[in-house]
């Protein structure tokens, strides 16, 4: 469970990445914007809720144990 965990942040980081390289390179020496930088901020948010779920799914299904202090203590 862990490697999917570590794998969806690494994918979120790419995306996130990817769409500040759109964003600096689009729109240079008049040519049109395009919809690349809107596409990788879109599908960050997709990993994001996907990572998300797999850690709600994992914590469900005991792969995933919560750890700290107790309530109460």
């Amino acid at each position: 469970m862990k490697f999917i965990v570590a794998i969806a942040f690494l994918a979120i980081l790419g995306s996130l990445v990817s769409a500040l390289v759109f964003m600096m390179r689009d729109g240079r020496n008049g040519q049109a914007k395009s919809s690349k930088m809107v596409k990788a901020l879109a599908l960050r948010v997709g990993f994001s809720i996907l990572l998300f779920i797999c850690i709600l799914i994992g914590w469900k299904l005991g792969y995933i144990q919560p750890t700290g202090i107790a309530p109460g203590q």
